[in-house]
């Protein structure tokens, strides 16, 4: 039988076993990917944690929200021209720490771009994408990205540079220089944030990248809950903001723009570091504990 890490209980990373599962079938639309590389991102920690209160645990639940592998199955509706290539893939049912995974969005991977990192551009870049296009963010714009110098905040920035839009990033110190490189303002966490954006100049729009408790701050700054949007801050209905919900029509061709701009080195993806994918619960304990900076993909 294929194996996967499931979860069963809420709780610690040693809630994760990588245990027997039965091999998952493509339904209408779908392929099944023979996983290479599947990332590892904050949602996955706040739903094995049971912070997130939208998520309703299923027995031998798996996580993860992206693949990278090779086509091995396709549901009714697909052509079979798939079979045999390699992808990327965002998982809306979860599904990604696994030998097997199923996936109804995809986009093909270039030879060029290694599988952690075409593992690392799914759920990010439809976050990014989808969140600037809730917000409704547009050229002239001032956008507050925090978080922005994790792997949704930077491909975030990016695509809201490009668009003309200008971007406000909280990032640590060591954050800034990166973050001035894409084009965009850094400014720190902490007490005088809300003093230090005000200084740089009004703003617009919020989008959290982190969850990390600056939600009041944001409505601050913009004035209004309805925009800002958050991506897994768990207090958002408390502030009565948006929580980011990814789903086949919010962003659809999210995949299919940056996959190339990876492959032509015009994205820059947050650093990456590998684990197998037997380790998950010990790459969630270090991204928990802050061992990590790195984005963590694991690998099979």
């Amino acid at each position: 039988m294929p194996k996967a890490i499931t979860l069963n209980e809420f709780g610690g990373p040693d809630m994760l076993r990588w245990t027997d599962v039965p091999l998952p079938l493509p339904g209408e639309g779908q392929i099944r990917v023979k996983v290479r590389a599947a990332g590892v991102g904050p949602t996955d920690l706040a739903l094995r944690s049971g912070r997130l209160n939208a998520f309703s645990l299923q027995r031998n639940a798996v996580l993860g929200f992206e693949v990278a592998g090779t086509v091995d199955a396709v549901g009714p509706g697909v052509s079979e021209t798939w079979i045999g290539e390699d992808v990327a893939a965002l998982l809306f049912d979860l599904g990604g720490y696994a030998e097997y995974a199923i996936a109804s969005m995809w986009v093909e991977k270039p030879p060029s771009v290694p599988w952690a990192a075409a593992a690392s551009l799914p759920a990010s870049a439809e976050a990014a994408a989808g969140v600037l296009r809730q917000l409704a963010v547009k050229t002239g714009d001032t956008l507050l990205v925090l978080g922005g110098g994790g792997a949704v905040g930077l491909i975030a920035t990016q695509l809201a540079v490009a668009q003309g839009i200008k971007v406000v990033s909280a990032v640590g110190a060591r954050d800034d220089a990166l973050v001035t490189s894409l084009g965009a303002t850094p400014v720190r966490y902490g007490a005088e944030l809300v003093d230090t954006v005000r200084r740089v100049g009004p703003v617009d729009f919020a989008f959290d990248a982190s969850g990390k408790g600056v939600l009041a701050d944001a409505i601050t700054l913009t004035g209004a809950a309805d925009r800002v949007v958050t991506l897994s801050d768990p207090a958002a209905a408390d502030f009565g903001v948006a929580l980011s919900h990814p789903g086949p029509e919010r962003a659809p061709h999210a995949l299919e723009d940056t996959m190339p701009m990876l492959a032509q080195g015009l994205l820059r993806l947050r650093e990456y570091r590998t684990m197998a994918m037997q380790d998950a619960a010990e790459a969630h304990r270090l991204l928990e504990g802050g061992q990590v900076r790195e984005r963590v993909v694991l690998t099979l």
